[in-house]
Formats: structure tokens, sequence, C-alpha cells
């Protein structure tokens, strides 16, 4: 009898194969800042002293480019560690059963991503508290040195809108370090990603591209940008660290990384060139500074396209016999990507060429565009301004909607037209309606305000959540090996996440949904905060628009949630929220102090305008909209409820086909023994 002999181990790399990555982050964040730091101060310190700009002394020159470079390479790096740990590498799945992914760990690898993530994260807060001293430094053309006090500094964050960003951007990048630190499962890897990449968020509302005309389109042309910019080097960085630890299918996360770098790159490139068409003509651009900056950095964004076809020609295909060869050639393009960092960051401090039109209206000033009459139907359905941040997004959407559609019919499945009419309905009117002069008119007055808050969270979610995205991806896409989870995978994920059937319990859903009302139209000086700026009103949107689909999503969805309330409960929910928005349409047509009333004063509307009046009307629209989504929805559920009653009454009459009917017998016991008692005591 021989003995069996139990399988070999795995082999294990010699650890002198295993090098460590972070001698590649701190050199790619020293090429970006130096490259800013050197071009700030030998290439523009005398255009800005020829504009009359006063000299912070060279260690702010220097200093304020060379940490803001570092700042972004920082922020790239904790994107692309959690993106790598969320995405990139395959969680130990217990059993591997992929439909227990909410269960999965993190394997050594995802641990080590996930740390790297969170120690960037807190690099990115220490970064943005050197910012702000500089900042007001560059501000004031104080010497950094006289700037370190108390009474400079609270005039900093008191006064200085930049300073003011870096602060909230150390804050989010501290909270995001630290429930990096304490999140070991999967499940908040996602999270983590989309938290890093909200970092971004502050720094991509502030500088020449949020002032002067047209910035609209130059503030959200360049958050495009950076968004697409971190994701880009984070994801690269991210993909060299796993190659180095030797970690596991690489040739899956290099796969899923090339599709995001394609869309990155064309992404950058289209919001560069619209940005640089809002800043400056074609002609300044190979004779001003300014223009010159965004020549080298577009001739490197080339480049860096260029890399990105060696990468798809010759380094993936031998991805698997020579895998040193794309590490190689990554770490160049990284030090091609820092350079290019270096160079986008030298544009802040770069006098742009003199505007266009530089007899600008208060309208054009704070609005980014002019509008010259009322609002009416007629001009509002004919004017027409493409909406850079929530029209792309309507398109994108749309598009995403499709390809999964497209792949459901490859699968030879059938899908619900009503399904893809309500989603298209949704994501193409969100383009239709922000680009149109509806959209248009929503910053210039409050009654188009409201229009657009009810539109935002009550018409656009409803449509999108009746489209059932969610069910859609996981009919188009199929689970992955087990142990290997793939989109199908992290969908059914999503709709089993906790920290969703937190969100979506019913009590919570009802609150968050009347937040808005409530903290946003009670609290003035709230009010007044979020309409003066172009990022006040980008955040209010998106915040109207997520509150909306959650809400609608909880209510009448047709994507799965952890723990859906009976349907009677849901038409409970909706008869208690909605007229809370007739009440606070009523309260608002009362109100005689004008929301928002130095904010609207200072666009100089040119028509005969009204202020009160039109808050009146506003709150007018606040009181009757309401009754659009509440016959939709009242009606879904009413079908529900009577579906449910039938499978209730089908599921009670095939139970008393097999038993006989015993609960029905014995109800009828129950009922003689009472009816025995009653006679006795008689």
């Amino acid at each position: 009898m021989t003995s069996q002999q139990s399988p070999a181990p795995p082999a294990v790399p010699p650890k002198s194969n295993v090098r460590s990555t972070w001698p590649i982050y701190v050199g790619a964040a020293i090429i970006a800042g130096l490259v800013g730091g050197f071009i700030s101060l030998f290439f523009l310190a005398d255009s800005l002293a020829a504009l009359g700009i006063p000299d912070p002394g060279r260690l702010t020159t220097f200093g304020l480019p060379f940490f803001r470079a570092i700042a972004w390479i920082l922020m790239a790096l904790s994107v692309g560690s959690f993106l790598t740990s969320a995405f990139f590498i395959n969680p130990v799945v217990p059993d591997k059963d992929n439909a227990r992914l909410n269960e999965a760990t993190l394997t050594v690898d995802g641990f080590i991503a996930r740390r790297t993530g969170s120690f960037a994260a807190f690099c990115v807060a220490l970064v943005a508290l050197v910012e702000a001293p500089l900042v007001m430094s560059d501000v004031s053309g104080t010497p950094l040195t006289q700037v370190l006090n108390v009474q400079m500094m609270s005039m900093a964050l008191d006064q200085v809108a930049t300073a003011q960003v870096w602060v909230v951007t150390a804050v989010m990048a501290a909270a995001v370090g630290v429930l990096g630190l304490v999140s070991n499962k999967w499940t908040m890897q996602p999270v983590l990603f989309v938290l890093s990449v909200l970092m971004v968020v502050p720094l991509g509302m502030e500088g020449h591209s949020a002032s002067g005309g047209d910035h609209d389109y130059g503030t959200n042309s360049f958050l495009w940008h950076l968004l697409f910019m971190v994701l880009w080097i984070g994801g690269i960085l991210g993909l060299i660290a796993h190659g180095r630890r030797l970690g596991p299918d690489m040739t899956m996360a290099v796969r899923r990384y090339s599709t995001l770098a394609l869309v990155a790159a064309g992404a950058m490139t289209i919001s560069g060139l619209v940005n640089a068409a809002i800043r400056i003509e074609f002609s300044d651009w190979f004779t001003t500074r300014y223009g010159l900056i965004i020549v080298a950095k577009t001739a490197l964004t080339l480049l860096l396209v260029f890399f990105g076809f060696i990468h798809r020609q010759i380094t993936i295909p031998q991805l698997g016999k020579k895998p040193q060869l794309f590490l190689r050639v990554a770490i160049i393009e990284v030090a091609v990507m820092a350079t290019t960092a270096g160079v986008a960051i030298t544009m802040g401090r770069t006098p742009p060429p003199p505007p266009r039109d530089p007899n600008l209206n208060s309208m054009q000033i704070v609005m980014g565009f002019e509008l010259s009459e009322a609002p009416s139907w007629g001009n509002m359905l004919t004017q027409f301004r493409f909406e850079v941040m929530f029209g792309t997004i309507g398109l994108i959407l749309a598009a995403l909607y499709a390809y999964a559609l497209w792949h459901v019919r490859r699968r030879g499945l059938a899908w619900s037209g009503w399904r893809t009419t309500w989603w298209m309905l949704g994501s193409l009117g969100l383009t239709v309606f922000m680009s149109t002069g509806t959209g248009m008119y929503i910053p210039a007055t409050y009654s188009m305000h409201m229009l657009g808050h009810m539109v935002l969270s009550m018409v656009i979610p409803l449509m999108l959540v009746l489209g059932a995205p969610l069910t859609l991806i996981m009919e188009a896409f199929e689970s992955g090996r087990p142990g290997k989870p793939t989109i199908h995978d992290w969908a059914v994920a999503l709709t089993k996440s906790k920290i969703l059937g937190f969100i979506t319990n019913p009590i919570v859903n009802v609150l968050q949904f009347l937040f808005f009302f409530y903290v946003l139209y009670l609290s003035f000086g709230l009010y007044q905060l979020a309409i003066s700026e172009h990022a006040g009103h980008v955040l209010m949107n998106f915040a109207f628009l997520i509150s909306g689909y959650i809400y609608f999503w909880e209510v009448v969805g047709p994507d799965p949630i952890p723990k859906r309330s009976k349907t009677l409960i849901r038409l409970g929910i909706l008869f208690a929220s909605m007229p809370i928005h007739l009440f606070m349409g009523v309260y608002l047509m009362q109100l005689n102090e004008i929301l928002g009333l130095e904010y609207y004063l200072s666009l100089e509307i040119p028509w005969d305008h009204d202020l009160m009046q039109d808050q009146k009307v506003g709150g007018g629209i606040a009181w009757g909209f309401g009754q659009f989504p509440l016959v939709i929805v009242f009606g879904k559920l009413f079908v529900e409820w009577l579906r449910e009653d039938r499978a209730e009454s089908k599921f009670y009459d095939a139970k008393a086909e097999v038993d006989g009917d015993v609960d029905m017998e014995e109800y009828n016991k129950m009922l003689a023994e009472l009816s025995r008692r009653n006679n006795r005591g008689n």
C-alpha cells in the first residue's frame, strides 16, 4: 500500500524579488513638486511682479506650487490604492462563494494597498495644513514667516477662500485616513475609494476656472479634469505596487486599469481643451506664458497617450512572460505623469491673458453667463447652453445603460422596454433640463431654483429608479469564477450592503429626504452661503439627485435592497412625507423675509423682478409639485399591494389544498369554543 503524498505548497517568490514601492511614490511627488516649484520661481515671478502682485518671497513662490503638486500626487496615490484594494485585488471570499462577497476579507496585498491609501490620505491632510499659510502669504504678499501667527491665520480662514478650501481638504483627508485604518473588510473598500475621490472636489472648485466669464464651464471642466487625473495616476501607482509585491491576478488588474486609463485619457484631453478654450484664444497659446504652459501640458498628455499605446500593443500582450517590462514602462510613465501634474499646478499661479470681453456685467461675473429676459416657457425651451457637469452625467448614464442593454441582448435575455424608457427619460431628461433655459435660470431666480429642486429630487430620480440599473447589471454580466468577483457580484454585494440597509431604513430614508428642505430653507445663512458660489449650486444639485434617488429606491424601486418594507408601510411613508412638502410650500409663500437677498441683488437682474413675489411663486411650486410624482408612485405601490394580496391568497389556497385547510378548521373550533363559553355564562 503506497501512501498518498500531499500536494506541494505553492512556490513562494524569494523575498529579494519583492520590492518596496515607497521610493517610487516619493520620487513621483518630488518630481511633481520640483517641476511646479521651479517653473513658478524662475518662469513666473517676473510676470507676477509686472502685474503689480506683491512678492511674498522665494519660500512662498516656490513652496506653494511645490506642496500643491505633492498634494495632488498623494491624492492620486490614496485614490489608486483604494481602487486597487476594492477592484484590482480579489478578496478572500468565504468558500469562494461570490454570493458571500459582503463577508470577504482582504488579502495581504489588499491590506497593504488599503494601508497605503490611508497613509497617503493622512499625508494629504498634513500638506493641506501647510498650504493654508502659504496661500495667505501669497495672497497678502507677506513673507511666510510673518504669516505664521494667530491673527494672520484667523484672517486667512475667515476671508481667503482658497485657504478655507485647503482646511476642508485636510479634514476630509484625515477622515478618509482614519476610516481606512479601521476598515479591514472588503465591503468598506469601495466606500473608501469614493470618499478618497471626493477629497479632490474642494480643490476642483477654486482657481482661475472658478472666476470670470463662463466660469461654470471652467469649474466643471476643471473638476472633470482633476478627477480623471487622480484616477489615471493613482491607478498606475496601484498597479506598480501590486506588481512589485508579486501580487496575484496581475493580468486581470492590468486589463481593468487599461479600460479606465483609456477613458481617463480621453476625458482629460477633452476637459483640458474645453478649459483652455474658455481661458485664452488659440493665438495666445504660443505668445503668452499661460499659453506655453498649456502647450507643455498638452504635449505631455499626448506623450502619456503614447505610453498607453505601448502598453496595449507591447507590454500587456507580454505580461505573462515579461511582467517586469510592464513595470519598467509604467515607472517611466509615472515620472511623466508627475511632470505633467507639476506643469499643470503652475496654471493656478499664472496670470491668464485678458478676457475676450473685459466689460463683464454682474450676472456674467457671478453666474458665468448672462440672461437678458425674464423666464418664460418660450425662452426656457429655446435657449440652450450645454451643462458640462450634469449634462455630461446624463449622457454617460444613458450610454452605460445602453452598453449593459447590449450585453443583455448578447446573452439572449429579455429586458423590459418600460424600464429602458424610464431610464432614458431620466438620464437624457437630466441633460435636457440642465442644458436648456430651465437649467440656466436655476441660479438666477428663487422660483426657478425651486423648480430645479423639485425636478432634480422628485422627477429625475424617480425615472432613474424605475429603470432598475442594478438589476440590469446583474442580468448583463455573469458572475465571476469562484473567489474572483466581477461587476455582477459587486452589484449583488451592494444590494446586500449593511450601509445601504441603514440608509434605506424607512425612518432614515424619510429624514434624509426631508432634511434638505428644513435645513436649507429654514436656515437663511446656509441658503445664502450655498447659492453664493458656483460650487454651492453644484453640490446642492448633487444632493437633490442623490437624496431623491435613495428615497424612491426604497419606496418604489424595482432594484433589490437589504430589507424592503411591506407595501402598506411604504404607502404610509409616502403619505407621511409628501404633505411636508406641502407644508413647506405654504411656509415659503407666507414668509416675509427674502431668502438669499444679498446674492440675488448682486446679479443686478436686467428685467423687472420682484424678489418677494418670485419667492412666493417658488413656494407655490414646492406646494403643488409634489402631486406629480405622487400619482406615479401611488399607482405603482397600489399595483404592488394588489400583487402581494393575490400572492398571499394563492399561498393560502395552495396550503389549504395540502393540509385540508387546517388553519380554517382551528379558527372555526376557536369560535365554537368561545360561543360555548358565552352560552354557559348566560
